[in-house]
């Protein structure tokens, strides 16, 4: 059952290994092996294996991460014979995922194409590459395992390799063994200080508690005599959760010497039964022992983390067939077919979005309808409100407007004139807002086009796209027109015509009385100087307008004050400019406060009927406009144009995404059949 396991993330791996190692969503139990270059992982790998396959030399040897899946299968029945290192046999061979069609039953020739897809990725330089090499063996001397043989660590480039070598080689390190499913096997020369072991760092720094890190000590026999791994091995160093296993590999003396791994077996197997310091467990020694430890760990791991891989490959592959459903297909139906929908679908969004019935309504922010009610109802309506009539009129205006409309002789009563002339200079201070008032909204329908052109079913046909977009904002630049007409109508026609019968405005008597009130309380109250006493308004002594005592008072008060009797008696000519000074009578002051409340009221009708009518006429003729008519405005502008098939060419985006899709659908699909059947 561990064999049928193991095998099935072998299989698992094949088939997702075509997408690359960037592109693989699924993390895969596996056996990480990491280690400095001088650590021996090559030869740990090559005594599992039981035989003489990888590259060996000076430096880095292992460039490319090496995924060697080792499959054990029964041996046909023939005639034993001895396996030497460089001797072929049917029982044993190698297949590579990039070849899959060859089987390498000389393990000479598989050396020699590892070195060349190596060389065929980084060149004949000392560079290192992150895509994998897929090496399968099968063979009846092996346990069926799993496990990614990666670069060596370096602290200092060597010949022609990149300055930056040691980090290339860490982060591609750190990149295998931070998968959460990986196995770290963190190899250590057992002749070095075990708390300067490069590899063990690494494990430590992605697995400090040593759950998943099992540590390998080579060169044991290299050790000074009287030292062994004892206390590693106990765990009272550097604990690790899954041990450690000390074992001995060939050197590279033995390598030239030609010493075959059968043989380097039988050392390591003698050395551990005879030492004095591991006879006593050495069944729990050596490379038999490490690949059997192995193969259980990584059984267990397996069978533990499978149906979170299988869900994982579920909804990793539900979430691409979506994403392929909404690129659609690789040729569309036909053009006019095609941007037929795609105006309908525009039309629909847009209109949903208005009404407030689009899909994917947000929590967050106001948008599309709600965000031109604010418009209306927030930022036009306080705008409005915000206008005062006599901010831009003072007392003065008005008393010089009043003496105007009065013309030769001076009136006895406040007339219509003045009034009208005021308060429709102050009705056009609304025109303004109110064409900021279609602006705004015109941002608004814009914005919404563009909410939804950046929707991905719009970006697959990048002409059509900008030709819909053109032709949306060309038609609404249209609609602009009579809806900035109707508004400045509507600023117009209450300019043109001062209802002074409307109901709601203060009537002149009403006015009048107010201002008389207002003006009596603001004045002081006489004394009769004998008794101290109030005395009545009427018994007051006449003021200086009623005695005619203001020789030089009233409207012109200032322009005779200066002068002496023998000027005023030679009667000048008055100037050029001749403008309003001097202090306002009684008179003047409650005509000019009749005026300003009579302005005030009508201002304030006025007011509230541009906040009513501009926010009609832009929803009649702009917001309304646009959703019963851009339908037809799109239909007759694109469906029958000429270059119908330019406008549904897809984006090269669209298309190397739907490759990339499709290809990850083909290898999910197919790692979900693998694990189905599990």
């Amino acid at each position: 059952m561990d064999q049928n396991l193991i095998t099935t993330v072998n299989r698992l791996q094949d088939a997702l290994a075509t997408l690359g190692p960037n592109a693989n969503p699924i993390d895969l139990p596996q056996i990480t092996v990491v280690g400095s270059q001088s650590s021996g992982k090559s030869s740990v790998l090559e005594n599992i294996v039981g035989r003489d396959f990888l590259p060996r030399g000076t430096g880095i040897v292992t460039r490319r991460p090496l995924v060697l899946q080792l499959i054990n299968r029964r041996a046909t029945a023939h005639p034993e014979k001895t396996q030497q290192q460089n001797e072929t046999n049917e029982d044993e061979w190698g297949e590579f995922l990039h070849i899959p069609d060859k089987k390498f039953n000389d393990f000479n020739e598989i050396r020699q194409e590892i070195v060349k897809e190596t060389e065929k990725t980084t060149g004949k330089n000392a560079g290192i590459s992150p895509v994998p090499i897929n090496l399968r063996i099968y063979s009846p001397h092996v346990l069926t395992l799993t496990l990614v043989d990666l670069p060596g660590l370096t602290k200092v480039p060597v010949g022609d390799q990149p300055k930056d070598i040691e980090k290339q080689i860490r982060d591609m390190v750190m990149k295998y063994i931070s998968k959460p499913n990986a196995i770290i096997l963190s190899v250590t020369a057992a002749n070095t200080d075990l708390a300067n072991s490069d590899g063990l760092k690494l494990a430590r720094e992605i697995d400090p508690e040593g759950s998943r890190t099992v540590g390998v000590l080579t060169k044991i026999d290299l050790m000074d005599q009287g030292t062994d791994v004892v206390d590693i091995l106990s765990g009272r160093i550097i604990p690790l959760k899954l041990g450690y296993v000390p074992v001995i590999n060939r050197g590279q003396k033995d390598v030239e010497s030609n010493k075959s791994i059968q043989e380097a077996l039988a050392f390591e197997k003698k050395f551990f039964d005879e030492h004095s310091a591991y006879r006593a467990n050495s069944h729990y020694c050596g490379t038999p022992f490490l690949a059997k430890k192995l193969n259980k760990i990584l059984y267990n791991h397996i069978r533990l983390t499978l149906p979170d891989t299988k869900a994982k490959i579920e909804n990793t592959l539900k979430k691409y067939q979506q994403e392929l459903v909404s690129l659609g297909p690789a040729e569309a139906v036909s053009p006019s077919n095609t941007v037929l929908a795609t105006i309908t679908e525009f039309c629909n969004e847009y209109r949903s979005i208005l009404e407030g019935k689009a899909s994917d309504l947000k929590s967050t922010e106001l948008g599309g309808g709600a965000r031109i009610s604010f418009v209306f109802h927030e930022i036009f309506n306080n705008g409005v409100k915000s206008l005062d009539p006599f901010d831009q009129i003072k007392d003065g205006d008005i008393r010089t407007i009043l003496h105007n409309s009065s013309g030769q002789a001076p009136s006895l009563f406040v007339g219509t004139a003045p009034f009208e002339f005021l308060v429709k200079r102050q009705i056009r201070r609304f025109e303004e807002p109110s064409l900021k008032c279609v602006t705004l909204v015109y941002d608004e329908l814009v914005r919404i086009l563009n909410q939804i052109l950046a929707k991905p079913q719009f970006n697959r046909y990048p002409a059509l796209k900008e030709k819909l977009s053109t032709t949306f904002i060309g038609f609404l630049r249209k609609a602009l027109i009579p809806t900035n007409k109707l508004v400045t109508d509507i600023v117009d026609m209450e300019e043109s015509y001062i209802n002074t019968a409307h109901p709601d405005l203060l009537k002149g008597s009403q006015a009048m009385s107010i201002v008389t009130e207002r003006v009596q309380a603001s004045k002081p109250v006489p004394v009769d100087p004998k008794t101290g006493k109030p005395l009545p308004h009427n018994s007051a002594a006449l003021s200086k307008e009623q005695t005619g005592d203001d020789t030089f008072g009233g409207f012109f008060g200032n322009f005779f004050a200066s002068k002496s009797k023998k000027r005023l008696a030679a009667m000048e000519p008055p100037p050029n400019v001749l403008r309003a000074s001097g202090q306002m009578t009684e008179r003047e002051t409650i005509e000019t406060e009749v005026i300003k409340l009579l302005i005030q009221s009508y201002f304030g009708i006025v007011q509230r009927t541009i906040a009513d009518l501009v926010p009609k006429s832009i929803m009649y003729n702009l917001i309304i406009y646009s959703k019963n008519e851009i339908q037809k405005e799109l239909l007759e502008q694109m469906y029958n144009t000429e270059d119908m098939n330019e406008l549904v060419k897809e984006n090269e985006f669209t298309v190397q995404r739907r490759k990339e899709c499709e290809k990850m659908v083909a290898a999910l699909q197919n790692a979900s059949d693998i694990v189905s059947s599990v």
